[in-house]
């Protein structure tokens, strides 16, 4: 190859690289499954710890901090209300809907205690990964608990969950849809009640 043809085919690599980042460090199915094993292990390590219940809800906040879309998964929640709403309003909302979420789903996860979760399947589906885990509990059938995982964040995080087949998404948009009526579509009402339900 001479000088002339491996610059051009340097030039054209670059020109790549530079161009479509996205398509060459794209999600990948063992980088779905790398997040949901660790996600699992941190479950089961707050699961087998011993601490007391208001210390585990905040072990469980700090795991859907690391590796859920929380922004992605509020706003969705919001919905179309979320169009009406000042900034301070949606990061407020934001961080009381993280808050509660991390509490209500910790109570589901503190029926694993003496169980377990076990990845057991990935496939990709249109841009994201569907990762299938098992639950394990003492006393009771196995059940599949399935995260969905993308990196539309720029990071590897799961943004939906589905345990034993209800939807997060669609459970918290109804939900959060129904606080809302009841305050009138007050949107400060919404966020101090969010502070308030466990």
């Amino acid at each position: 190859m001479d000088r002339r043809k491996f610059l051009t085919g340097l030039g054209a690599g670059a020109a790549v690289l530079i161009a479509a980042p996205q398509a060459l460090w794209a999600l990948t199915e063992n980088r779905a499954s790398t997040l949901i094993n660790s996600l699992v292990g941190d479950i089961n390590r707050v699961i087998d710890s011993g601490k007391g219940e208001n210390a585990m809800f905040r072990e469980f906040e700090r795991i859907f901090q690391r590796y859920s879309d929380t922004s992605y998964i509020a706003a969705y929640a919001l919905g179309v209300d979320g169009r009406r709403a000042s900034s301070s309003q949606k990061k407020a909302f934001s961080k009381a809907f993280q808050g509660y979420i991390s509490r209500k789903y910790g109570k589901r996860f503190r029926e694993f205690i003496g169980g377990k979760l076990e990845v057991k399947g990935v496939k990709k589906v249109k841009k994201w990964y569907e990762v299938s885990t098992i639950a394990y509990l003492k006393g009771q059938s196995p059940f599949e608990v399935t995260f969905l995982v993308s990196d539309r964040s720029g990071r590897d995080l799961f943004f939906n969950m589905f345990i034993e087949g209800v939807n997060l998404l669609l459970t918290e948009r109804t939900e959060i849809g129904a606080i809302l009526d009841s305050h009138k579509g007050d949107i400060d009402a919404l966020i101090a009640e969010l502070k308030r339900l466990s």
